[in-house]
C-alpha cells in the first residue's frame, strides 16, 4: 500500500484493533475460567455477622484470584487443623501469597479465629506423636513443613489484624482471637489453651509486616493478664520463703511446643533463642518476640496498666513476673522488646525508659555497699545477678536519653521519677555490661560533639549571622566582651564552659564502670576493646554530621569526607557514623596516632576522644585559621592547608594534635576536661562511698 502511495493509517488502526480484541478475548477467557473455578470450588461471596449479611464481590480478576486461592488455602489449613497431615503440602503452595490482601482476607475468613488457634495445636500434636513412635522421617517432615506454615500464618495474621492494612478482618476477629486464646482445645489426646497454640504463630514471625498496636492492645495485653490470672497464686507461693520449698520456681505458662517437649522444632532458624537457654519458651516470651519488631506495638504492650492492677505492664514484667522470665533463661525476646520500646526519641519511649531506670535502680540498690577499701562492693551477689540480664537494655535506654544524665548532674533536674542517685545505681547495673558501657560512652561522645558544634564561628556578627545559621540574639549571647563581634576569646570561653559541662557525665559513666569492675573483682584498669576501636577509628576528628564548615583549614581536613556523603548523616545512629569513619580511614590504609591505639584504660581512652573532639571543634570554628602551619608535617598544598585526616600518617596526626594543643590553646581545655573528668566525689556521694585520695592524683 505504501509503495502504491495509499494511506496506510486505516490498516494500522485495524491491526491495533485486532490486537486489542485478541488481548481482551484472552482476558475474557481468563476471567471466565476464574468464575468457573470459583463456582466449581463453591466459593461464596460475603459473610454473615451479628449485624447482618454482607456481600463482597471481587472487583477484578486479581481480586477474584486472591479470593479463590485464599479460600482454597483456608480449606487446606482447616484440614491440617483437623489432623490431615497430607494437607500440609497443599497449604505450603500458598506460602508466598500472604502479601496479597484479598488472599489474606479470604484465607483468615475461611480459617476463622478458631482455625487459626487449632492449626498450630494440631501440628504440635502430630509432631509429638511422630516422635513418640520413633518415626524420625515423619517428624522431620512435620517440623520443616510446620515452620513454613506457621510463618505463613503469622504473616497473614499480622496483616489481617492491622486496621491500616487492606487485609484487616475487623475488630470482631481480634475479639475472637482472645476468646479462642482463653478457651481450651484438644488435638488427639492433647489438651491445651488457645494462647499456648497461638504463641507458636507469634514466635514464627519474621517482622514483615510487624504486628499492629491494635493487636497488642486487644490480644497482647490480654495474654499478660491471662497468664497472671492463671499463675498468681503459684507465683505468690514461690516467693514466700516457706512456700518456695513446696511451690518451687516461678514457672510461666509454656507455649505448646514447650509443654509437649518439642523444644525449637517448630521455630524457624532465626527464632531459635539464646544459646544456653533451656530450649522451651513461654506464651509471653513468644508475645515479646512478636512485639519487638515495632515500636508502636511495643509501646501498646508495655505502656499500659490493666484494670484493677496497681502496677503497669512494664513494672509487672520487671518485678512480679521477672523470675518467670529467668526460669527459661532466654532473655533475648524481652531484652529486644525493651530496646525497641525505650530507645526512641518520642515521649512514650522516654517515659518507659525513665520508668525502667527507676524500677531497676530500686531493685539493685540494696546489692551494693561500701567495701573496707572505700570502693564499691557487691554485698548481695544474688540481688545483683538477678538483674544482670537486663543490664544491656537498661544501658541502651539510658544512652538513648543521654541528655538526661547531664540535666540530672548539672541542673539537679529529674528524669521522670529518676533522680541523680537513682541514675547512679542504674548505671552501676548498666555499665557492668561491656556492650552497654560501649553504648553509653558512644552516646556521650555524640552528646559532647553535638554540644561543641553549638560553638559559634570566629567573626560571627549581626551582619553575617543569618548566612552562618545563627540569629542576632545568638550574637548577643556569644559576645561575652560586648564588642559586637564573636572573637577567639569569646569562643574559648564558650568552649571552656561546654568542655567542663560534658566532662562531668563522662566522668560519672567511667568512674561508675571502674567501681563496678572493682566490685566484681576485675581489673579496674581494664581497657575495653570497644573504646580502643572508637579511639582508633578517630571518631572525634570528624564534625557532627550536618554541621556547617566555617574554618578555612577545616575545608582541607574534611573536604573529601564531606564530599563522599558523610555530611548527609545528620541524625544518624552512632554505629552508622562509626562505620562511615572506619570505612574512610581504612580506604586510605592509614593508621592514626599510635598512642591512641595503646590506651591503658577507659579513662585514657575517653581523654583521647576528648582531645580529638576539642581539636576538631577549634578547627571547625576557625580558631586555628590564622595560626602558622609552615614547616608542619601535616600541612600540604599552596596555599598551605591541613592535609585531609583520612590521609594522615600516625606521625602526622600526632603532630597535628600537638600543634593544636600548643598553638591553638587546647592544652588548657584538655586540662579543664581532665580535672573535671577525673573528679570522683560526685559518684562517691551518690553511691555512698568515701574513698581516701590515692597517690597518682585521685580526686
Amino acid at each position: 500500500m505504501r509503495s502504491a502511495g495509499l494511506d496506510t493509517s486505516p490498516a494500522a488502526r485495524l491491526r491495533q484493533l485486532a490486537g486489542r480484541v485478541t488481548t481482551q478475548a484472552e482476558d475474557l477467557r481468563r476471567r471466565q475460567k476464574l468464575v468457573h473455578e470459583l463456582q466449581r470450588q463453591k466459593v461464596t461471596f460475603g459473610r454473615s455477622t451479628s449485624a447482618g449479611s454482607f456481600v463482597e464481590m471481587p472487583d477484578g480478576p486479581e481480586a477474584a484470584k486472591g479470593l479463590l486461592d485464599g479460600t482454597l488455602a483456608g480449606r487446606a489449613a482447616l484440614s491440617v487443623a483437623n489432623g490431615e497431615a497430607k494437607a500440609l503440602a497443599e497449604l505450603e503452595k500458598y506460602a508466598a501469597r500472604t502479601g496479597d490482601a484479598e488472599f489474606v482476607k479470604a484465607f483468615l475468613g475461611t480459617l476463622s479465629a478458631a482455625g487459626v488457634t487449632r492449626l498450630p495445636g494440631s501440628l504440635a500434636a502430630q509432631l509429638r506423636d511422630a516422635r513418640a513412635h520413633g518415626d524420625t522421617d515423619r517428624a522431620a517432615q512435620l517440623a520443616a513443613s510446620g515452620q513454613k506454615v506457621l510463618r505463613m500464618l503469622s504473616a497473614a495474621l499480622a496483616r489481617g489484624t492491622d486496621p491500616k492494612n487492606a487485609a484487616y478482618r475487623g475488630a470482631d476477629f481480634l475479639k475472637d482471637l482472645v476468646q479462642q486464646g482463653r478457651a481450651q482445645h484438644q488435638a488427639g489426646d492433647v489438651t491445651y489453651s488457645g494462647y499456648q497454640a497461638q504463641a507458636l504463630i507469634w514466635r514464627a514471625h519474621d517482622g514483615k509486616p510487624p504486628y499492629s498496636k491494635e493487636f497488642m492492645e486487644v490480644v497482647g495485653r490480654d495474654v499478660i493478664v491471662h497468664e497472671y490470672e492463671q499463675r498468681k497464686d503459684e507465683w505468690a507461693a514461690s516467693r514466700d520463703p516457706l512456700g518456695h520449698i513446696f511451690a518451687g520456681a516461678q514457672v510461666p505458662i509454656a507455649d505448646l511446643a514447650g509443654a509437649l517437649g518439642l523444644g525449637t522444632l517448630l521455630r524457624p532458624g532465626t527464632q531459635m533463642g539464646a544459646a544456653g537457654a533451656k530450649g522451651g519458651s513461654s506464651v509471653v516470651d513468644d508475645l515479646f518476640y512478636a512485639a519487638k519488631t515495632s515500636r508502636e506495638a511495643a509501646h501498646a504492650l508495655l505502656d499500659h496498666t490493666p484494670a484493677g492492677w496497681n502496677e503497669s505492664v512494664l513494672d509487672h514484667l520487671l518485678t512480679t513476673r521477672w523470675d518467670a522470665t529467668r526460669y527459661l533463661g532466654d532473655y533475648t525476646p524481652f531484652n529486644d522488646l525493651l530496646v525497641t520500646a525505650t530507645t526512641g526519641q518520642d515521649d512514650t519511649s522516654r517515659r518507659l525508659a525513665s520508668e525502667m531506670t527507676k524500677i531497676l535502680a530500686d531493685q539493685v540498690r540494696g546489692a551494693f555497699g561500701k567495701g573496707d577499701s572505700g570502693n564499691l562492693e557487691i554485698k548481695d551477689r544474688a540481688a545483683f545477678d538477678r538483674y544482670t540480664p537486663l543490664s544491656y537494655p537498661l544501658a541502651r535506654a539510658i544512652a538513648a536519653n543521654i541528655d538526661q544524665l547531664s540535666r540530672l548532674l548539672l541542673d539537679h533536674a529529674s528524669f521522670g521519677q529518676v533522680a541523680a542517685e537513682d541514675m547512679s545505681y542504674a548505671l552501676a547495673l548498666a555499665t557492668s555490661n561491656d556492650a552497654g558501657f560501649e553504648a553509653l560512652v558512644a552516646a556521650q561522645t555524640e552528646h559532647m560533639r553535638a554540644a561543641l558544634d553549638t560553638v559559634p564561628p570566629v567573626g560571627l556578627n549581626t551582619s553575617n549571622a543569618e548566612r552562618l545559621g545563627f540569629t542576632k540574639a545568638d550574637v548577643k549571647e556569644f559576645d561575652f566582651d560586648g564588642d559586637g563581634r564573636v572573637d577567639k576569646a569569646d569562643i574559648m570561653q564558650f568552649l571552656t564552659d561546654r568542655t567542663v559541662a560534658e566532662a562531668r557525665p563522662f566522668g560519672h559513666i567511667v568512674e561508675i564502670r571502674r567501681q563496678v569492675l572493682i566490685a566484681q573483682g576485675l581489673d579496674d584498669k581494664k581497657a575495653d576493646e570497644a573504646l580502643r576501636t572508637m579511639v582508633r577509628n578517630a571518631i572525634g576528628i570528624l564534625p557532627v554530621p550536618g554541621a556547617k564548615q566555617v574554618g578555612e583549614l577545616a575545608r582541607g581536613a574534611f573536604g573529601e569526607l564531606i564530599g563522599t556523603g558523610y555530611d548527609k548523616l545528620a541524625g544518624a545512629a552512632y554505629d552508622e557514623i562509626a562505620r562511615q569513619v572506619a570505612q574512610q580511614i581504612s580506604h586510605h590504609e592509614r593508621g592514626i596516632d599510635e598512642t591512641h591505639r595503646t590506651v591503658a584504660d577507659n579513662r585514657l581512652a575517653v581523654e583521647r576522644l576528648a582531645e580529638q573532639m576539642l581539636a576538631t571543634a577549634m578547627l571547625n570554628k576557625g580558631l586555628l585559621d590564622k595560626v602558622n602551619i609552615r614547616d608542619q608535617i601535616f600541612a600540604t598544598g599552596t596555599p598551605l592547608t591541613i592535609k585531609p585526616f583520612a590521609e594522615m600518617t600516625p606521625q602526622e596526626y600526632s603532630a597535628f594534635l600537638a600543634w593544636a594543643r600548643k598553638k591553638g590553646g587546647s592544652d588548657d581545655l584538655l586540662d579543664r576536661f581532665g580535672n573535671t573528668f577525673r573528679r570522683t566525689s560526685e559518684v562517691d556521694d551518690y553511691l555512698d562511698l568515701q574513698i581516701p585520695a590515692a597517690s597518682g592524683g585521685r580526686r
